[in-house]
Parts: structure tokens; C-alpha cells; sequence
């Protein structure tokens, strides 16, 4: 059998027989795969650090009747700092809880997995607000799953002017008239909306370079997370993970 070489980030791991490893690993081009390591649990094994959650690296493997099997691993990021604070932790495992539920086999999954890894990336090397980052996250994740919000127009009118209302139901903003009848519009602030905005069309490396306070993070929690349960029709709390 040919070997392949491609790269991934472990989003599970398990333990198999008495020294193997069973992992599900996220690739850009085929989606989620499981995986074979053989005596990766053995304390010298050369496949033990690339074998653990999160560890982001570049695979060599080959394909059996129904798993991959991973002869040698080269790791590229482990996210340390994740794993050594409990609240970083949390919404890591948030996260990855999430990406596990919408990603399949034979997929497509470059741009999930480069949201993820920068995802990822922000919460272990930086101290930017742990719910922002949930929120940027979640948003920019259901523009990635066919769910992008209108974000240049009253959605209803087509009004250009007086938008300060998001509609849950009808996808996206609302003008003032609009938004006040409308049952599932929140309300937000300038800042708010420029968030949203921002989060929709910012460059996948620079959507986290902005923050929000007070008021506007508090209306921005709050959109993006009834947005994202009413359109996976699934609500998530980071409090069950633990």
C-alpha cells in the first residue's frame, strides 16, 4: 500500500488494544478520517506527542480496509499553553466539539480547518476575551456553512439607513421599522454592527484583530449565539463541557 502524506489536527483520541492509539484527525482535503497509531501510548514511542488532542502536524500514513494507519508524524503546533489552562481549555474543547458535529468524510475542509487552527491559535497566544473569541468563531463558522448574514441592507425594506436591529429569523439586519416588529431582532449598537460586519468579510487571518466592550460585546455574545443555535438547530454551552 502507498503511503500519503498530509496534514491534520487531532480532534479525538482513544485508546486501542494496550499500546495503540485510535484518533479522529481533520484534513483540509478529505475531511474527517480515523486513524491508526500503533504503540503510540508506549512512553518512547517517536508517534506520542502527535498523537495527542489539538496536536496539529503533518501525517504519514496509509489507508487500510476501513482506518488510516500513521507510520511517522512531524509536528508543526501542540498549543501548549491550552493545555496547561483549564479555561483556555474549556473553549478549546468547545470548539472542538462543534467542528466535530459539522465536518464529515470526503469533504472539502481547508477553510473550517484554517478557522479552527486560527481559532485555536488566538485563545492559546493571546489573552483576547475567551467569549469574543466564541463569537467571532461561531459567526465567521456559519458564513463558512452557507449561513452568511446580510449584512449591507435591511433585509425586509432594503433600507440603507437607520440599521441597528439583527434579525435571528430572517438572517441578518434589520432597519429600525423593521427590526421593532419583528420578534426575533436584537437590537445593537454601531460597534455591534461593525463587529458583524467585520467577522463576515475579514481576511481568515485577521478576523480576531478587533475588540469589543461593555454593551457592544455583551449584544454581540448574545447575537451570535442565538444566530448560531437557530441555524445548527443545536444550542451549545460551553458550562457542559466539564
Amino acid at each position: 500500500m502507498s503511503n500519503v502524506k498530509m496534514n491534520g489536527i487531532v480532534l479525538s483520541e482513544s485508546n486501542l488494544g494496550d499500546f495503540d492509539k485510535m484518533l479522529t484527525i481533520l484534513t483540509p482535503g478529505i475531511g474527517k478520517i480515523s486513524c491508526v497509531a500503533k504503540g503510540a501510548r508506549r512512553p518512547k514511542s517517536a508517534l506520542l506527542a502527535g498523537t495527542q488532542m489539538f496536536c496539529f502536524g503533518e501525517y504519514m500514513m496509509y489507508k487500510g480496509t476501513n482506518t488510516y494507519h500513521i507510520n511517522s508524524i512531524e509536528t508543526i503546533e501542540v498549543f501548549y499553553n491550552i493545555r496547561t489552562d483549564l479555561e483556555k481549555l474549556k473553549y478549546a474543547v468547545h470548539i472542538n466539539k462543534i467542528i466535530q458535529d459539522v465536518t464529515t468524510e470526503n469533504q472539502n475542509c481547508y477553510r473550517i480547518l484554517q478557522l479552527m487552527l486560527n481559532t485555536l491559535y488566538t485563545i492559546s497566544e493571546t489573552d483576547k476575551n475567551l467569549e469574543l473569541v466564541i463569537g467571532i468563531f461561531k459567526l465567521r463558522l456559519l458564513c463558512l456553512l452557507g449561513f452568511t448574514p446580510n449584512i449591507n441592507k435591511c433585509v425586509n425594506c432594503n433600507e440603507r439607513e437607520r440599521i441597528n436591529y439583527f434579525s435571528i429569523k430572517d438572517n441578518g439586519f434589520k432597519c429600525e421599522q423593521c427590526g421593532k416588529i419583528d420578534k426575533s431582532s436584537i437590537y445593537m449598537c454601531e460597534s455591534t454592527m461593525n463587529a458583524i460586519k467585520y467577522t463576515v468579510i475579514a481576511q481568515p487571518k485577521k478576523i480576531f484583530m478587533f475588540n469589543l466592550k461593555d454593551e457592544a460585546l455583551e449584544e454581540f455574545k448574545l447575537i451570535t449565539k442565538l444566530y448560531f443555535n437557530e441555524k445548527l438547530e443545536k444550542e451549545y454551552k460551553i458550562e457542559d463541557i466539564f
